[in-house]
């Protein structure tokens, strides 16, 4: 990382060295003995790291850090001193300095320090990125996504919300297909976000058919023995919008009553004799093929239509690996606050430790991840130690399903082979070395899976 350096000591040669050992490491340095000379240059632009001795004539060391401090927050500061006592290194660290190295210096510790501010530096740049990017996302229920794909989704989903059309959202658990529910209810054209009308969601696998149906459907008093009455979730739900998740775990006679339910925009309760006009718009979602289901005779085709009007399928995380460090971010910022947690940011390593995990549990399985380390984390960032020994161990990768399928073995195998090429930069012969193939045996499998590069 090339940076913008400030060196400033009074010692000629010490400044020297220390102008010569930084530059070699590529980044851009500016030095004076004159720590008046250095306000100076403060005030005329920004750096990214100043190293300054401590004590020097007229402006000192503890001068320059209390400016830096006041006009550019941002800027790491590193003491010098040949000087050196705990009185003073106290006074420079409480003042705000990154570090404090005294003299004679070793170069590779000046190298070391300097490194360790610009990441850190980078890290607190990277988390304010970050926030500024949720920011953008507004309303009561944010889909946060800067991936392509996502953003597409998120534009037909604003297109079709004022519709009022049924919508049906596939995708595997934990993606989020209920959150993107209730976006297209908040966007609804019929008024139903906009004047508060209802967001009523069931859980169709949750229930059997007799529990289901009075859930749905609701029942009149004296219906049957004790009943006192009840309305349904299809009459609760008239204005707005019913959610149906996992609505492929419906018995068939279910499902038949509900295709009646839609065709007729009407709803029966158990035990009456009139029905009810209702309008309601249906949101379904499964983690199922639904395809293959309707094809196996498992749903019915009439009512698969009748819901599949616009179908929004969502892709699994390990498929949109740039979202992981904005939800993780997000995660940590909403979790911190109500356990009274000063956690702030996330560190380097976990953030690489989180992008490269599979999360088979999608962003369900990450929010659990960034609440457990919050609770474990004691200081203001989250660091590898607080995540799962699983996560840890990057020689564990999760297996997973794909739509409710189990991945074929080709498949998988092209997928390792990729993230192990990109864990070696690209590098074919490291990644057949890291395989524990020849090079020629890697460019036939890429060149097997449509993936060979120059």
């Amino acid at each position: 990382m090339t940076a913008r350096l400030l060196l400033i000591d009074d010692e000629r040669i010490a400044l020297r060295n220390l102008e010569h050992v930084l530059s070699k490491e590529g980044h851009q340095t500016t030095a004076t003995q004159s720590g008046a000379h250095a306000l100076e240059l403060l005030d005329a632009q920004p750096f990214d790291l100043v190293l300054t001795d401590i004590r020097m004539d007229k402006v000192d060391g503890m001068q320059i850090l209390r400016r830096c401090r006041a006009q550019h927050p941002d800027t790491e500061v590193i003491m010098i001193t040949g000087h050196a006592t705990l009185e003073s290194a106290i006074e420079a660290m409480k003042e705000g300095a990154f570090h404090y190295i005294a003299k004679p210096f070793r170069l590779d510790e000046v190298r070391q320090t300097v490194a360790e501010a610009l990441e850190k530096q980078r890290l607190r740049r990277e988390n304010r990125a970050l926030r500024a990017q949720l920011d953008v996302f507004n309303g009561r229920n944010r889909v946060i996504s800067r991936d392509g794909g996502m953003q597409k989704l998120l534009d037909m989903a604003r297109q079709i919300a004022p519709t009022g059309c049924n919508v049906l959202i596939t995708g595997e658990s934990g993606t989020g297909k209920e959150l993107f529910a209730r976006y297209l209810h908040d966007h609804d054209g019929r008024g139903a976000g906009k004047d508060g009308g209802p967001f009523l969601a069931i859980n169709c696998g949750a229930f059997n058919e007799e529990l289901l149906a009075n859930e749905l459907f609701g029942h009149e008093k004296g219906a049957f023995t004790g009943a006192v009455g009840k309305p349904g979730l299809l009459a609760a739900a008239d204005g707005g919008t019913l959610f149906l998740d996992e609505v492929t775990e419906m018995s068939p006679a279910m499902q038949v009553k509900l295709l009646r339910v839609i065709q007729e925009k009407e709803v029966l309760p158990l035990g009456s004799t009139r029905p009810l006009k209702v309008d309601v718009r249906f949101i379904a979602a499964s983690n199922r093929d639904m395809k293959v289901w309707v094809n196996e005779g498992r749903f019915r085709q009439d009512l698969f239509f009748r819901l599949n009007v616009v179908n929004l399928h969502i892709p699994p995380l390990s498929q949109r690996r740039e979202d992981i460090p904005l939800l993780a971010q997000h995660f940590l910022d909403r979790a911190a606050p109500v356990m009274g947690k000063s956690v702030r940011t996330l560190s380097e390593d976990t953030l690489a430790l989180l992008k490269a995990y599979d999360f088979p549990g999608n962003v369900r399985e990450l929010e659990n991840i960034i609440e457990r380390g919050v609770a474990l984390c004691q200081g203001d960032t989250l660091e590898a130690c607080h995540l799962p020994d699983d996560l840890r161990d990057l020689s564990i990768r999760a297996f997973r399903r794909r739509d409710g399928k189990v991945i074929p073995l080709e498949e998988q195998e092209r997928d390792y082979i990729l993230w192990v090429l990109e864990e070696a930069h690209g590098n074919q012969t490291e990644a057949a070395r890291m395989l524990g193939i020849d090079r020629v045996s890697l460019w036939r499998k890429l060149k097997k899976y449509g993936e060979e590069r120059g």
